[in-house]
């Protein structure tokens, strides 16, 4: 078995739509980036990659490729989940939280973990996505920006297909 940490970051800005988890929310920001700027599918696309020992999306998915400009990120990881699959490796299970003081997540949570299952060949039971507030405190509690965390764990196909969820 494999385990992978990902992080990832974007600032909030005006004119852009906020996408999560494949997902866009209501928001008078968006998050900036080259790509649809997902930081959740980000960081779960970094975990992934280093749990395979594949670097990080950047390397896969530079930012200086115009082929990748306001791509969805739902996308990359498809292409991340298949680069795994082609290893002989598949989602065991994923975690990962979303920190950001506004907006509220909660709405858009059980959507989220459906386009990340999807997304990864996995049970939605074998994801699990959570929002939590910085209590105002940093960039995360000044609306500067939202950060995600995410923790996989890959198995080899075969026994990942097994697992009990």
């Amino acid at each position: 078995m494999r385990i992978g940490h990902g992080y990832d970051v974007h600032r909030l800005v005006a004119e852009r739509k906020l996408i999560l988890g494949g997902v866009e929310v209501p928001h008078a920001l968006g998050l900036l980036g080259h790509s649809d700027a997902d930081v959740l599918l980000h960081a779960i696309c970094d975990a992934i990659l280093g749990a395979i020992a594949e670097g990080d999306i950047g390397r896969h998915f530079p930012d200086t490729d115009p082929a990748y400009r306001g791509i969805s990120s739902l996308k990359l990881l498809r292409e991340v989940i298949a680069l795994a699959e082609a290893k002989g490796y598949a989602i065991g299970n994923l975690d990962a939280t979303v920190i950001a003081q506004r907006p509220k997540l909660a709405p858009y949570i059980r959507k989220m973990v459906a386009n990340i299952a999807e997304a990864c060949h996995a049970d939605i039971r074998q994801v699990n996505v959570k929002a939590t507030t910085t209590e105002e405190l940093g960039f995360e509690g000044r609306a500067e920006g939202i950060s995600a965390h995410a923790v996989v764990l890959l198995a080899p196909i075969e026994i990942s297909r097994e697992l009990d969820v």
